[in-house]
């Protein structure tokens, strides 16, 4: 991946569910909602503090995290799409 995100930021690939109803039926793509669950692919060096520490992220790449439903940007490379989001914005990992 040629995409190196800066200070606290994270590049998130998200994980595509094919999703049914409880009778079965798949529902569309333009039925289904955002997804909130995806694969860290590249991770900034962390965040600087104002006298110039630097705190090491708490991802890694290859984490599955559950992330804000709104949160970050969403950019498209190479045919492939990924977020852009800060790390505060990932409420949690998944193992």
């Amino acid at each position: 991946m040629n995409i190196k995100p800066l200070a606290d930021r994270v590049v998130i690939k998200s994980v595509e569910k094919e999703e049914k109803t409880k009778s079965g039926i798949v529902l569309p793509d333009t039925a289904k909602e955002k997804p909130q669950e995806g694969e860290v692919v590249a991770v900034g060096e962390g965040k600087k503090l104002d006298n110039g520490e630097v705190i090491a992220p708490e991802v890694s790449v290859g984490d599955v995290v559950i992330y804000g439903k709104f949160a970050g940007t969403e950019i498209k490379h190479e045919g492939e799409e990924y977020l852009i989001l800060s790390e505060k914005d990932i409420l949690a990992l998944l193992k």
